[in-house]
Parts: structure tokens; sequence; C-alpha cells
């Protein structure tokens, strides 16, 4: 399933009166649930609507704002130094991007507490934020282990693709 379909089942899914939809063929996986979802589920007042697509490493779907690939992950890098006489206190401290383009939130919704805060320890399933991209709520996972030292954006900004959003130290 290549984008522009996935785009298309969106708009469908969007204009019909599904809470949720999901497809597997394979090892590719899609779900997808609209804000009605919550209000079905669990009693939830949430609003979020994460789209969810997976496909093995062999099979990279093509990524847009709307899609990300490999269930919502963040990307993550070492922070390199490129004067090693500096110290950089940044040094050795891994970085937490934003897969997609979008607006930042801290927590599940406004009257909850953020998912992680300073201090906190994750691991790579632990979600730390939501990217809403086009009225979608997407759950972006950590993707590394640690402890939460920075968190570089605020709440509700927006924020580009490949952007640092929290800095872990994985001694922590």
């Amino acid at each position: 399933m290549n984008t522009k379909e996935i785009q298309n089942l969106i708009k469908l899914i969007n204009e019909s009166n599904l809470s949720e939809f999901k497809l597997k063929d394979g090892d590719f996986r899609l779900t997808i649930r609209t804000k009605e979802y919550h209000k079905y589920i669990k009693g939830s007042s949430q609003s979020q609507a994460p789209v969810v697509i997976s496909a093995p490493a062999a099979n990279p779907v093509t990524t847009s704002p709307v899609v990300q690939q490999e269930t919502g992950k963040a990307q993550n890098n070492i922070v390199n130094t490129t004067n090693q006489n500096d110290e950089d206190p940044n040094k050795g401290l891994l970085e937490i991007k934003s897969p997609i383009v979008g607006t930042f939130y801290r927590s599940p919704s406004p009257d909850k507490d953020p998912f992680v805060k300073v201090g906190d320890k994750v691991n790579p399933d632990t979600v730390v934020c939501i990217v809403e991209a086009m009225k979608l709520f997407n759950e972006i996972e950590a993707e590394v282990s640690g402890k939460i030292v920075d968190v570089l954006v605020d709440d509700a900004s927006p924020v580009e693709y490949d952007q640092v959003i929290y800095l872990v130290d994985p001694k922590g």
C-alpha cells in the first residue's frame, strides 16, 4: 500500500461514521482511530486519534506528514560534538526527534499529566508525546532507554520533521 492509497483511505474513513479501522497484509499493519473511537471505548473523553503504520524493515513505507513508518516511533541519534576540546553539556546524550511535521503535545489531553517529565526513565516503547498532523494524533515512542534530561519544545508548539524534542541520558 503506497502513501497515496493510505491518504485516500484516511479521507474515506474521516467521511464515514467509523471509529476504528484496522488492516493487516502480511507484515504490514495499519490502524486508524477517529475522534469517535475514544467516545465508545472505555468512556474516554480524549480527542486523540493515532494512526499507526508498521512495515518490515525490508519493505519500508514511503512516509509523509500524515503517515509514519514503524508504529510512530521517534528517530534517535547520539549527539555528535564537533570540537572535542569544548565541554558540550549534551555530549553522549541521545536525541528523540519528531518523525513528522505537526503540533507537539506533551500530554494525551489538556487535563492529563504529561507522558514524561524531566527525570523520568523511558524505555524504547514508552510513549513520550503526541504529534498532531492533519487532525491525526500520532503517539511518539522513545526508541531509547534512559532518563529524560531536557524537553526542548513547548507544549502545543509546532515541530518540524527531524526536530529534536527530548534529550535522554542513556546512563540514567
